[in-house]
């Protein structure tokens, strides 16, 4: 029997709705709630509950972008495996200390005059971190031959953008999210659904003649 996945569901419908707006809705409005949603570091420091929830309902490059088949494969396995309320921990983990470890340098560097004030303002959203640290998580709950290859290729694609110097501070992110997935391996596998031992039903005792 198929484990129902409820809140990977729920969160791709979330995804879908955001991704239709950016793509048909006016391009002004949809700059405007991208900057109203991101997660840098001058509304870090005035609404972080808000913006690093508000951050995570967007898709960086769309729908159709390959992080977003990535969170419905990886969020879906992992959501059969230890349920809906700690995928959904294993994500938001992932999202904050990334998005965290990242932009406090750049508060950091600003302040010291080694950065211009416009870096206050970076635009940061999407669901990569978070689908990063999923990846890291599930691979604690494979055979070691695939969580071996899941690591390697994944772990090798982020090292590959990270040499690359595109985007230096996402691509940081990416590996440090894939790093706090690892690092929750005990406790995923301690939450695994499959290794929990099945407690035999007590038989009716019989009614009395």
């Amino acid at each position: 029997m198929r484990v129902p996945v409820p809140f990977t569901l729920a969160y791709a419908a979330v995804l879908a709705v955001t991704s239709y707006v950016a793509a048909h809705a006016d391009p002004a409005l949809v700059y405007a709630l991208y900057q109203g949603s991101s997660t840098d570091v001058a509304h870090l420091l005035q609404t972080p509950a808000l913006v690093l929830a508000a951050s995570a309902l967007w898709v960086a490059g769309g729908f159709a972008s390959p992080f977003t088949l990535g969170f419905v494969v990886v969020l879906t396995a992992l959501e059969r495996r230890i349920g809906g309320a700690r995928t959904a921990v294993v994500f938001l983990l992932g999202h904050v200390l990334a998005t965290l470890a990242t932009e406090v340098p750049v508060g950091l560097a600003v302040l010291v005059g080694r950065l211009p004030d416009s870096s206050l303002h970076r635009l940061d959203y999407g669901i990569s971190f978070g689908v990063a640290a999923s990846v890291g998580a599930l691979a604690g709950l494979l055979r070691p031959w695939l969580r071996g290859l899941v690591l390697v290729g994944f772990g090798g694609m982020l090292l590959q953008d990270l040499i690359a110097y595109t985007d230096p501070l996402t691509n940081w992110g990416h590996v440090i999210a894939l790093a706090t997935g690892v690092a929750v391996w005990p406790w995923v596998r301690r939450w695994d659904l499959r290794g929990r031992p099945v407690r035999p039903r007590r038989a009716a005792s019989p009614s009395a003649a």
